[in-house]
């Protein structure tokens, strides 16, 4: 039965979370239901209180340290509740993503609820439909921070609303906690003032180029990484390949690795012509900025021009069904692997422990609201939720076992201190103002063979690393 769910959550995890990573960055192919006039909530309070202290009006800032001023020093918080909300598209074409992802942070909140909350008070979520709209996602993102008076913005969804909402979230200084994207936007080093209240999880582009480097480069005893001695990077001019090609750069300025170029168009049939110059420049590992379209160009053109070289890419190809197809025509063989990055692994005991906390907290959660308590088991966007939801709990947790008082000042300094635990997943730190999302990540690859489902399947090569162990390995 264990082997089983292992295999199922193999099935969720590196499927539907690479599409929740890649999938919002595109519009829908069908228009999204846009909202009604009045827009659609959960669980807002009938009397909303304005939680602004009356000797600290809107238009002067509390001083903080670092620049950080904040348009108040707290609000959304009351004697018994802290308000947090997030717009998220529950009708439309990503409606199958956002009910659950809301399911999963409500599930979290819950189980802290219940085990009596910070000092008695209830983290209650407000959410507005925004249809996945930009305009629409800025309106509410406005109304949640300025009508609803929300403490943060957690699990801000999809790149539409993200990207719209980011430089208002600054100005206000609202902190946001985990985007359900990977934008380069995101992407900050060294952030100061009200630039920190941004604190992303999900990998973005920019930062997982630097793990696909240090993977390429990597010994492969032990499934360290592929242990390349000549690199050739194959980018995308799309957002993915760019950002992407950011990281491998940047982590480049200390690797000093031998490294090839190549940019190709993402629209573009064939690779031909860059596959070529990386064969003859003898590049025995291949780091593909890409996504999945395109990283099927790449493929059957190294297959065509019988390129025998490793390839590592991002977490958003991670799907069995596109790696088993590359077996299926040829592209994939014993002498031409495809390995991807994770960010989730329940392969390991703290994986699993991570999963059955999530199963707890989710079944609950269903239970008291007319469920089944075993309708998200493996819902790969209800676990996502649940993990932005977790993230913000951990916050909270460090605020009260240091017992400071709850407002943006002392919060945004505990977001910046304490190392996190992602559940199934590894620590993610906001240190020193670096917003670098997670990399900490485990190394896949797709089996030869059908396996016991019948299908190829994701195995995993390597368990979840940082960034600085995988360097650590790198002579």
């Amino acid at each position: 039965m264990k082997k089983l769910l292992a295999l199922l959550l193999v099935f969720a995890l590196c499927l539907s979370l690479a599409a929740c990573g890649s999938g919002l960055t595109n519009e829908p192919s069908t228009p999204a239901d846009k909202p009604a006039d009045q827009p659609t909530q959960a669980d807002k309070p009938a009397d909303t209180p304005a939680d602004k202290p009356a000797d600290t009006p809107a238009d002067e800032p509390a001083p903080a340290g670092d620049g950080y001023a904040p348009f108040v020093p707290v609000q959304g918080v009351d004697d018994s509740t802290i308000l947090v909300g997030n717009t998220a598209a529950t009708t439309g074409a990503f409606a199958t993503v956002g009910i659950p992802f809301n399911a999963g942070m409500e599930a979290a909140f819950k189980a802290y609820n219940d085990a009596g909350g910070f000092d008695g008070r209830s983290i209650q979520l407000i959410h507005y439909d925004d249809g996945f709209d930009a305009a629409q996602g800025l309106t509410y993102t406005q109304t949640l921070v300025e009508t609803d008076h929300v403490f943060a913005i957690v699990g801000h969804f999809g790149t539409n609303t993200v990207g719209a909402t980011l430089d208002y979230l600054k100005q206000m200084g609202i902190p946001m906690v985990y985007a359900a994207t990977g934008i380069a936007e995101l992407y900050q080093e060294g952030a100061t003032g009200n630039d920190k209240v941004i604190y992303p999880v999900q990998p973005i582009y920019n930062s997982e180029g630097r793990v696909l480097l240090a993977r390429a480069l990597a010994p492969a005893e032990g499934g360290m990484g592929l242990g390349g001695t000549k690199i050739g990077v194959i980018s995308t001019t799309d957002d993915a390949g760019v950002g992407l090609l950011y990281g491998v750069m940047k982590q480049n300025e200390t690797l000093n690795a031998d490294i090839v170029y190549q940019e190709v168009d993402a629209a573009a049939t064939d690779y031909s012509a860059a596959v070529n110059v990386l064969k003859n420049a003898g590049c025995d590992v291949v780091v593909a900025c890409m996504n999945q379209a395109p990283l099927a160009i790449l493929m059957s053109s190294m297959r065509d021009a019988n390129f025998n070289a490793n390839v590592v890419t991002s977490y958003v190809n991670a799907s069995a069904v596109t790696l088993g197809a590359f077996v299926e025509n040829g592209s994939v063989t014993e002498d031409r692997r495809v390995y991807s990055t994770a960010w989730l692994d329940t392969s390991t005991e703290e994986g699993m422990a991570g999963y059955l906390e999530f199963y707890a907290a989710m079944s609950a959660w269903e239970l008291a609201n007319g469920g089944s308590g075993n309708d998200n088991a493996l819902n790969s966007y209800a676990m996502a939720g649940y993990i932005a939801g977790s993230l913000f709990v951990q916050a909270l947790q460090a605020l009260h076992d240091q017992g400071l008082e709850l407002n943006w000042a002392n919060f945004n300094d505990v977001m910046e201190a304490t190392d996190f635990m992602i559940p199934m997943g590894g620590e993610i730190n906001f240190h020193n103002g670096d917003r670098l999302a997670i990399t900490s990540l485990a190394l896949n690859t797709i089996s030869l063979e059908p396996g016991e489902s019948g299908y190829y399947e994701l195995q995993v090569v390597s368990p979840i690393m940082s960034l600085d162990d995988v360097l650590a390995t790198i002579q």
